[in-house]
């Protein structure tokens, strides 16, 4: 059975799980039965990062642009352009082993694509959440639902696995920016430009 986190909440996921080695980070989310007239376009992304918090290049941003990092650690399994239907609606897969020693955290982001132009923002958005999945057993480990309203917000960082002690842990941050994808790469040290 997963262990359902609220915001704020970190847990052990390697130390639980010994052997641990290929995840699954799914995350999903319904639009709100209103019509904005444009269809809504959320997107997943990772940033690994030093331990200053820093992407160290442009390769730790993994997202619809930059599918998978050089070392194979990290691989986002595509773009979904409506979030229609049930379960997840972007996957990224995670290899613990191959994660590069100078990679201290992986953070999980969900941003609106073209949100200032087609007007819309997280209050729009309902049901969003991450689920942390062991690929080898098929099996559920940690699911964050982030239940609150983000009114005008248009990037959110769900949550981040990090490194403590030799094992992995996973933080259920759900903390919202605005600005987009530009703003969380500014945060992160990339050159969104």
């Amino acid at each position: 059975m997963p262990i359902n986190l609220s915001k704020g909440q970190k847990v052990d996921l390697t130390k639980g799980n010994p052997g641990l080695k290929n995840i699954m980070v799914g995350l999903g989310w319904d639009v709100n039965a209103f019509d904005s007239g444009t269809d809504f376009d959320l997107d997943a992304a990772a940033f690994m990062t030093d331990a200053g918090g820093r992407c160290p290049s442009e390769k730790e941003f993994i997202f619809y642009g930059n599918l998978e990092h050089p070392s194979g650690a990290v691989k986002h399994l595509g773009d979904n352009l409506t979030g229609a239907g049930e379960g997840d609606d972007e996957q990224i897969h995670i290899d613990l082993a191959r994660v590069p020693a100078n990679i201290d955290k992986i953070s999980f982001t969900v941003t609106i694509y073209d949100a200032d132009t087609r007007r819309q923002n997280f209050g729009q958005v309902s049901n969003a959440f991450i689920r942390i999945v062991d690929e080898a057993k098929g099996q559920e480990l940690i699911r964050y639902d982030l239940g609150e309203d983000y009114s005008i917000e248009t990037a959110v960082v769900v949550g981040e696995l990090y490194r403590h002690g030799g094992e992995w842990k996973f933080n259920a941050i759900g903390s919202g920016f605005q600005g987009g994808l530009a703003a969380l790469c500014a945060h992160y040290g990339i050159d969104a430009g």
